[in-house]
């Protein structure tokens, strides 16, 4: 009685160790990739923003977003950024990442709260971003 308990439960466990080692592995989609990697981008835009850090930005831009950037940053104590991503759109190597952000800027003992729904638009292979569109969380405090 015991070997054929035994037997049975050595059974039970081979079929377990087989049936979980069939684990299928799906490809990532292009447009998955290029959805991660825009949020990573606009992601580190954002800290670079918030550490002050010109070359962080300029790395991770174009021309003319690195000048849309800088162009509207005012000069602050420090500053709080969240990004939501909300909708990303993804068309014929343009890519739209829109995020609603939430934002608290301190300046000589000045507090500015505001939030607003930006659309960063990114372009190139590596994608960098071109331009930042609606509300640009970039400009404040004012």
């Amino acid at each position: 009685m015991k070997r054929l308990c035994l037997a049975a439960l050595v059974f039970i466990m081979s079929v377990f160790v087989v049936s979980c080692g069939k684990t299928a592995v799906k490809k990532v989609s292009e447009d998955s990739r290029i959805t991660s990697e825009s949020f990573a981008i606009v992601e580190a835009v954002k800290d670079a923003y918030i550490r002050k850090d010109a070359a962080g930005i300029e790395n991770n831009t174009t021309r003319d977003g690195f000048r849309a950037i800088t162009g509207a940053m005012k000069s602050f104590d420090s500053a709080e950024l969240t990004f939501n991503p909300v909708l990303v759109e993804i068309d014929e190597g343009n890519v739209s990442v829109n995020v609603s952000w939430k934002g608290v800027w301190h300046k000589g003992g000045k507090t500015t709260e505001e939030r607003g729904m930006a659309v960063f638009v990114l372009k190139g292979m590596p994608l960098k971003i071109d331009a930042v569109l609606r509300a640009n969380p970039f400009k404040y405090p004012d």
